[in-house]
């Protein structure tokens, strides 16, 4: 499969992953996007200036969608606020540190699986940072906020969030040892019979 189509396929599988979880975000498929970014990131590196955009367009759009849906007024539903618009560095975080594993020539060892896990918490803490951060601070949902009150509100969401994103880039990072693998054996199995 040439790298094009590779690309187009995982573009894809993204795409319809974020569609079909991001209007419940702890719901019996919770809400995948921040591992849509940190995924996309690493595998559609070369794509960035598209991809990454085309991805958060979809986001805005999956969000409208629900939010008509529900009756409300996409304009004055309390998530869009001033702090909507900081979803975009706040998911350009999860990309970059998809792209920052990428870069990093990862393959099936521990030092591999370490890298994942740092560039996945260090992304997942800065995505917290602006998007919590940029809610709590700048929607009117917080009446008087405190840096306490965003402390305590960073702190409880947090973990939650990066549970969720950790359990996709697992199953993610499964099914990229699996190919490997099987594209290993391919290799054996043709050199064998050459």
């Amino acid at each position: 499969m040439s790298p094009i189509v590779q690309r187009t396929l995982i573009l894809t599988l993204l795409a319809l992953t974020m569609a079909a979880t991001r209007g419940a975000h702890f719901g019996p498929l919770p809400d995948a996007s921040w591992a849509v970014f940190f995924i996309g990131g690493f595998y559609l590196s070369t794509w960035t200036r598209w991809a990454f955009p085309a991805l958060m367009a979809l986001a805005v759009a999956v969000d409208y969608v629900v939010m008509t849906r529900s009756g409300a007024s996409f304009w004055q539903h309390y998530c869009v606020s001033p702090a909507y618009w900081c979803l975009i560095p706040a998911y350009f975080s999860m990309w970059a540190g998809g792209l920052w594993l990428q870069r990093r020539k990862v393959a099936l060892d521990l030092r591999s699986l370490g890298l994942l896990a740092v560039s996945l918490v260090a992304s997942a803490v800065v995505c917290q940072l602006i998007s919590q951060g940029s809610f709590y601070w700048f929607s009117s949902a917080v009446a008087e906020p405190t840096l306490a009150g965003w402390w305590a509100n960073y702190i409880q969401w947090l973990g939650p969030y990066m549970l969720t994103a950790a359990k996709y880039t697992a199953i993610a990072a499964g099914l990229h040892a699996v190919a490997l693998q099987a594209a290993r054996l391919r290799g054996v199995s043709s050199t064998r019979a050459a």
